[in-house]
């Protein structure tokens, strides 16, 4: 990836750009793999159980394993990721502390749709677990490669959002957009709509005025869009704009959502912030807050600005007047 040795404006210390390398070269070897399906083996298979309670597929087991080795004899200090309970020394010294989930969206591995990892790199501190327990504005670097019909690298440095396309023939990522922004003028919003009579009233009342399209407060017609893959999710929003939602909901065990904040959420936001959007727990912004513990949940609000800032409003409306409007509103009440 000698690209990034060309960009302009803030220099990479050689040492965050050879972590990048590696990331990119195991990338690069996962996307061999998965485009290969099941050909020599099940990647789709159900292994086990990590340390958040979710279903662990043979690839995410793969793909753990395979940025552990590759990141061995880098700058990378520490390692924490989905797949691990606790942060794992990789090395004695080092300059950086990489958070990751290996291969997200492993769900949709047997059907066929866009899945990936991401990533954030920290300043190591002198422990394993101080090194992430910390707010998520500290990251450094972050971002996360894509493996669809094509394999994309989208990251930050601090200093807006790159693009780099993997081309197949040489196994290089190329840099194919020096300056990726958040479209702010769009008319779609994910979210999964089957939990609709568990979320909280203030987020229920958001997606009813959005369904109920030029008839309702909006004034114009919208268009859902579920993939259930964080990292497809993202990257159409970077491409087209939009709002994300997983909110915290009444089921035991989705108070909080289910994304995780140090390795999910918080390079997803440190990104799409950078790309001139914003990203928020629904009414709080994500970097700011401080994470408290390697595997700690947050609900997830992420996209256009003024989407996501409209979501964090009806939270502000006191609990009389959103109680009115949902009974006057409410398109999906049984």
């Amino acid at each position: 990836m000698s690209e990034l040795s060309d960009l302009d404006g803030p220099e990479i210390p050689d040492a965050l750009r050879d972590v990048v390398k590696r990331l990119c070269a195991v990338s690069a070897d996962l996307a061999t793999l998965i485009a290969s399906g099941d050909i020599g083996q099940n990647l789709g298979g159900a292994v086990g159980v990590n340390s958040g309670g979710d279903g662990q597929k043979a690839l995410d087991v793969i793909a753990d394993e395979a940025f552990m080795a590759g990141l061995r004899g880098s700058a990378i200090r520490y390692y924490a990721s989905e797949e691990q309970e606790s942060a794992v020394a990789l090395g004695e010294s080092g300059a950086y502390a990489l958070a990751i989930d290996p291969l997200d969206g492993s769900s949709n591995i047997d059907v066929n749709v866009s899945i990936g990892t991401i990533f954030a790199i920290f300043p190591a501190a002198d422990a394993a677990e101080a090194s992430f327990l910390r707010p998520a504005s500290d990251i450094v670097a972050g971002g996360y490669v894509i493996y669809g019909p094509q394999t994309c690298l989208m990251i930050s440095f601090g200093a807006g959002v790159l693009k780099f396309t993997l081309d197949p023939r040489t196994r290089a990522f190329r840099l194919t957009d020096r300056a990726v922004r958040v479209p702010q003028k769009t008319s779609e919003f994910a979210i999964n709509a089957s939990n609709y009579k568990h979320w909280p009233a203030p987020i229920r009342l958001f997606i009813d005025d959005m369904v109920e399209g030029a008839e309702g407060p909006r004034g114009r017609p919208f268009n859902m869009r579920w993939v259930a893959s964080l990292v497809a999710e993202t990257h159409r929003i970077l491409t087209r704009g939009g709002v994300f939602l997983y909110p915290g909901d009444s089921r035991k065990g989705y108070e909080r959502g289910r994304l995780r904040i140090l390795y999910e959420c918080a390079p997803i936001a440190f990104l799409i912030t950078q790309a001139g959007g914003e990203a928020s727990d629904g009414t709080d912004p994500i970097l700011p807050q401080p994470i408290e513990t390697l595997h700690q949940r947050t609900p997830f609000v992420f996209g256009s600005s003024e989407k996501v800032a409209r979501v964090a409003a009806y939270f502000d409306l006191p609990e009389t007047e959103t109680s009115a409007l949902f009974g006057k509103r409410g398109l999906f009440r049984s």
